[in-house]
């Protein structure tokens, strides 16, 4: 009996993913282009780059900072990045949904650490993720620079950002498939802008 997973439906998906990507190269280059400037020039300035999102962009957020923090081209020593994520302290996450509930576990924190001159970047595959909303309007008060991460219309979070990247995609997997691969690309600007002899 045939699956209807076979090898033609993996190239289907692989498909997708690609021309998502094709799309987003002609679409928003200038777009990723603008926000990774405004990221690097807070990072030059020393400021601290925070993120966050729910589900598998709860796991992107993290996977970026960590790249900023430790390093992202295994060939390249240079001083840490600061940068954090706010999905990480289950304790502050816990004890924020109890006691303010589920809508300020971002926000909160954001109030904690963001100070004027630092970074959010708000990842939200569609753009309405009320947690990640409430965080970005902290950030705003705070004087803070905002970049979302977005998928589909970018919701909300398209017109509260500061600046932003929309994923030409409605599809969930591709819109994340895509933020990891902006995440990378803007980790790769940053670096150059703060240590262009190691280009």
């Amino acid at each position: 009996m045939a699956t209807t997973f076979d090898t033609e439906r993996i190239q289907e998906l692989i498909g997708e993913s690609v021309s998502t990507k094709l799309h987003l190269a002609e679409h928003c280059a200038k777009d990723i282009q603008r926000c990774g400037a405004l990221i690097a020039s807070a990072a030059q300035a020393g400021r601290l780059i925070m993120l966050c999102g729910n589900g598998g962009s709860a796991a992107d957020s993290q996977h970026i900072a960590a790249e900023l923090v430790i390093r992202f081209r295994g060939s390249v020593e240079r001083r840490a990045i600061a940068a954090m994520s706010l999905t990480v302290d289950t304790s502050a996450l816990t004890a924020c949904g109890n006691d303010y509930g589920f809508d300020r576990v971002f926000a909160r924190q954001v109030e904690a650490f963001g100070s004027e001159g630092d970074v959010l970047i708000a990842l939200s595959t569609s753009g309405t993720s009320r947690n990640v909303i409430e965080a970005v309007n902290v950030a705003n008060s705070l004087g803070m620079t905002t970049i979302g991460l977005l998928g589909g219309t970018g919701g909300l979070l398209h017109n509260l950002c500061t600046a932003s990247v929309i994923v030409p995609s409605a599809v969930t997997a591709r819109i994340q498939e895509s933020h990891i691969l902006i995440g990378h690309i803007w980790c790769e600007q940053i670096e150059e802008t703060l240590f262009p002899d190691l280009f």
